[in-house]
């Protein structure tokens, strides 16, 4: 991915505070251990989160209540290194999707391992990106919030190396952005990429490449935008199939081709790279392949990924979906995240429930997965034969047992989870743990 960089634009580099700002990193490690968190050891009160990080304690004898969500140290490593290696390999700049953890931390990691920047979806986030000193944003959203765009405003004036691109997809959407900037006084033209929707009856998006060019012509005659490029989500093409997928990824770089013959990213400075994005965590091979093909321009291209799920993977949804299980020979993900819960009633031989629900494991998509059991009695573990989660409580998760399984009251089981997103926003301290249980630091999240 660093390939990429000197095509990005004047600065061609992420800013001093571009690996999401040591000083907002510091300030999480100093805050202080309370009730606000789930899970974490009781006597750990006071302590700030660094030291209890630097405290390595273990999950299971470390003093953690139950239940409580761990992420893999190793399979988080992994994933990052993974991500990075393929994006590098088909020439990919990379800006992962921030919505799916919302971690400072992790986006520093992210950074750290060649991200281009961080993609939001709505201001908050976005918000939550800049007080951790990400320099560049990539807004996959059209942003018509007067009081966003106020905001936005005041930080593209105040910092000059700061990059922020966002959707156009609508005549009227530009109208909204062009009078919020002008009326906030912004020094600078906001950067945006015209949105093809992905078909009939498909998310977001201009519809055909007649409104596309309504939208860029809009774009042209608005004194605070600067058109850049052309971007969209493969992942909501109907009856989504490799075929399919890739139809509308062409659909989407002949439109950048036609813009720039054109002249349509006269704006831009010379040597200045054109964008083209898309990319979700199912079709992101769909998007390598396409891009690839990506013709000659009059200007350079940075072909821009914002896949996010891969940075935790999951145990469901994912792992079914994930491009890497069409294109083994490219590696393969690995689920992070695992869910503790207890045994708290063993009422039936084929009934028993945890103390982990709905507020605590990601249902949106599919139940937990029990994997494991950690016996009460003397800590072994065992596979979690003959156990199913088939439903949850707001508190409690209901399992059915057959006869082959060994479980009781006390034990904890661990589980897998589906849908990265809906398990990070759960949590807003997430213990990030080593294959022997001992915990090294804490994920904070920011939903």
């Amino acid at each position: 991915m660093a390939a990429d960089r000197p095509v990005d634009g004047p600065t061609g580099t992420a800013g001093t505070a571009g690996l999401a700002g040591p000083a907002g990193l510091a300030r999480l490690a100093a805050e202080r251990v309370d009730h606000r968190f789930k899970a974490l050891p009781p006597d750990a009160e006071g302590l700030t989160v660094g030291a209890l990080a630097a405290e390595r304690r273990n999950l299971f004898t470390g003093g953690f209540t139950t239940p409580v969500l761990a992420l893999s140290a190793e399979s988080v490593a992994h994933n990052l290194t993974l991500l990075e290696t393929y994006a590098q390999r088909h020439g990919l700049a990379f800006a992962p999707h921030g919505k799916t953890s919302m971690s400072p931390q992790l986006f520093a990691r992210q950074l750290e391992h060649g991200a281009w920047g961080i993609t939001a979806a709505v201001p908050h986030q976005a918000r939550v990106y800049r007080a951790f000193g990400i320099q560049r944003i990539f807004l996959a959203n059209e942003l018509v919030d007067a009081a966003a765009l106020t905001w936005l405003a005041g930080e593209l004036n105040a910092d000059p190396e700061f990059r922020f691109i966002c959707y156009v997809d609508s005549v009227r959407g530009v109208e909204l952005m062009d009078r919020a900037l002008s009326e906030a006084g912004a020094s600078r033209p906001v950067d945006v990429v015209v949105e093809l929707g992905a078909g009939d009856g498909a998310r977001t998006g201009a519809r055909t490449e007649a409104d596309c060019a309504a939208v860029a012509d809009a774009v042209a005659a608005a004194g605070t935008l600067r058109l850049v490029g052309v971007a969209g989500y493969e992942g909501e093409v109907p009856d989504a199939t490799g075929e399919r997928v890739r139809d509308w990824l062409r659909r989407l770089v002949a439109l950048a081709a036609d813009f720039d013959a054109a002249g349509r990213f006269a704006a831009m400075d010379a040597g200045e790279a054109v964008v083209i994005s898309a990319g979700g965590s199912a079709w992101f091979d769909a998007v390598a392949d396409v891009f690839a093909e990506i013709p000659e321009l009059s200007s350079p291209v940075c072909k821009l990924l914002r896949s996010g799920a891969y940075v935790s993977h999951d145990d469901g949804h994912y792992r079914h979906l994930t491009p890497f299980n069409r294109v083994p020979e490219e590696g393969a993900l690995q689920p992070a995240f695992r869910l503790w819960a207890q045994v708290v009633s063993r009422p039936t031989g084929e009934q028993a429930f945890l103390n982990a629900g709905k507020r605590d494991a990601a249902y949106d998509l599919d139940l937990p997965q029990a994997q494991v059991v950690r016996s009460g009695r003397d800590g072994s573990v065992r596979e979690a034969t003959g156990i199913e989660v088939t439903g949850l409580s707001d508190q409690h998760a209901w399992v059915r047992t057959d006869g082959a399984a060994e479980l009781e009251v006390g034990d904890w089981v661990g589980m897998g989870l589906s849908h990265p997103c809906t398990s990070f926003d759960k949590w807003q301290l997430i213990p990030l743990v080593e294959a022997d249980g001992t915990v090294t630091d804490y994920v904070r999240t920011f939903f």
